[in-house]
């Protein structure tokens, strides 16, 4: 069940992030490593809880960064990271 939630949540983040328009270089590059990281964990490459604290940190640091420009894809990469963590991560 946590499994599909998580591809569902994924889905549409993946969803929202193809939606930001306006991006400079930082945005450019906080886009790209997500599209990654969600490609990773789309694949099930079964990393432990320690290679994943630095997916952890990235997506913080994204929650903070589309916060006030994009507040929908903020609010949804949280709810990835809520589940996430659900899961154990």
């Amino acid at each position: 069940m946590e499994q599909q939630k998580l591809r569902e949540l994924l889905e549409t983040l993946h969803q929202e992030l193809e939606q930001v328009d306006s991006i400079d270089e930082t945005t450019g590059v906080v886009l790209s490593n997500l599209r990654e990281d969600i490609q990773n964990l789309l694949a099930d490459k079964g990393s432990t809880v320690e290679e994943d604290e630095p997916l952890m940190e990235r997506l913080t640091e994204a929650v903070d960064h589309f916060e006030a420009g994009h507040p929908k894809l903020s609010m949804t990469i949280q709810h990835l990271l809520d589940s996430l963590a659900n899961m154990g991560f």
